[in-house]
């Protein structure tokens, strides 16, 4: 019998698994993901739902309406400063010196190992004003990283470099519905807002909410960041004025299998501390320029790019009847193995097996067959091009 302990703790909220030395943290909507009878599980140390109604069902609402996801599990950093963006320059591997206020980008931390630390959206302010959106189980991570380069660019914890995340909530409204209803709440235009902008506005009488139009999902929608204290206000607003559109609540494993159809990577599924963004198919994001300069691991990226990979992160579509996990081996006709799985499931969209994996190159090429060991069988698969899902 699990032994379950609430206690209270520098005003957050934890349970606590004795026979696990384990704890987990709760968002500011916790209470109403019990209260709406959502499957609740650890995540990234958190207390999350994972589905409500299910997951499929869940998948199709975003897909096809609008859907609300709680990601207060997520970090938030703030980099201030006059040398805020020549240290976010150097500690990550995209060019931020092409943004402009208001504009938002994928980037990561490389590691100093020719891996990564974690992927992460920057959001660009200004010049001396950048805000980190970071994985929830990679934030303690992060910030350590983030330290660890700070004092060559002269950045003070809690001054310039601050971290927000135990004060900030999330919610993710996401489908093709979902900035119709966001514009209901909102004191000025988002319709027009471009993929990956933001703007700090009054949403829901909120002030200075940051609503910005990014998203794991691949199906619309925007992300919105407030204080925790505002969350139950902005809970209430969002669902009321998404009643019409039949929005619903939904867990994160539906947010799994979008996040998959689309093709985008999940951190410590297909990216991770022994990958490099190059493998990754990341390096749209690894820039090598004279305005972007030398940064972590750049000569050893750059060499990795001159001598040619050697293995590719790829997506597949099952043509045997089976479905691909996570680690599973990735074979070629011999049974050799290849590579491994990464992540994948049955998309509930498109109606097929699907997944990535690491696999040797050449076996990355379009069309390829490949073989995923399922449990000592050989399943026959091929290469595709991500994503699976386009609009």
């Amino acid at each position: 019998m699990l032994n379950l302990h609430v206690c209270v703790s520098a005003g957050a909220q934890y349970t606590k698994y004795y026979n696990q030395q384990f704890y987990m943290k709760n968002t500011v909507f916790t209470e109403k993901h019990i209260a709406l009878g959502a499957k609740m599980a650890p995540f990234a140390g958190f207390n999350m739902p994972i589905q409500y109604t299910g997951i499929n069902e869940e998948h199709e609402t975003v897909r096809n309406g609008v859907g609300v996801f709680d990601v207060s599990h997520m970090g938030e950093i703030w980099v201030l400063g006059p040398n805020a963006l020549p240290f976010m320059q150097y500690v990550s591997t995209n060019d931020l010196s092409v943004l402009f206020p208001g504009k938002a980008q994928y980037n990561c931390f490389p590691n100093g190992k020719g891996g990564i630390v974690d992927d992460f959206i920057a959001y660009f302010f200004s010049p001396e004003k950048i805000l980190l959106a970071v994985n929830a189980a990679n934030i303690e991570k992060d910030w350590n990283n983030l330290l660890k380069y700070a004092p060559k660019f002269g950045l003070e914890p809690g001054k310039t470099l601050v971290n927000r995340s135990d004060e900030t909530c999330q919610l993710a409204i996401q489908g093709p519905k979902a900035m119709e209803v966001m514009q209901k709440l909102c004191d000025e235009d988002i319709l027009s807002m471009e993929y990956y902008t933001f703007k700090q506005l009054t949403v829901a009488g909120i002030p200075d909410v940051i609503l910005s139009t990014t998203g794991y999902t691949g199906s619309g929608g925007c992300e919105v960041y407030a204080p925790n204290e505002a969350g139950d206000k902005l809970w209430k607003a969002v669902f009321e004025a998404g009643e019409p559109f039949g929005i619903k609540p939904i867990g994160l494993g539906a947010r799994d299998t979008l996040r998959l159809e689309a093709g985008f990577c999940l951190y410590g599924n297909d990216i991770d501390d022994s990958t490099s963004p190059l493998e990754g198919g990341l390096g749209w994001i690894t820039k090598f320029n004279d305005v972007k300069g030398p940064f972590v691991d750049s000569e050893v990226l750059a060499a990795q790019k001159a001598e040619g990979l050697k293995r590719r992160l790829v997506g597949f579509e099952m043509v045997d009847r089976g479905i691909a996990r996570h680690e599973m081996p990735i074979c070629d006709a011999e049974g050799h193995q290849i590579g491994h799985v990464t992540s994948g499931t049955m998309g509930p969209t498109v109606k097929k097996a699907i997944g990535m994996g690491y696999v040797d190159v050449p076996f990355n090429k379009v069309d390829t067959e490949i073989f995923i060991d399922v449990r000592g069988r050989l399943l026959k698969a091929v290469v595709v091009k991500m994503p699976f899902y386009k609009k």
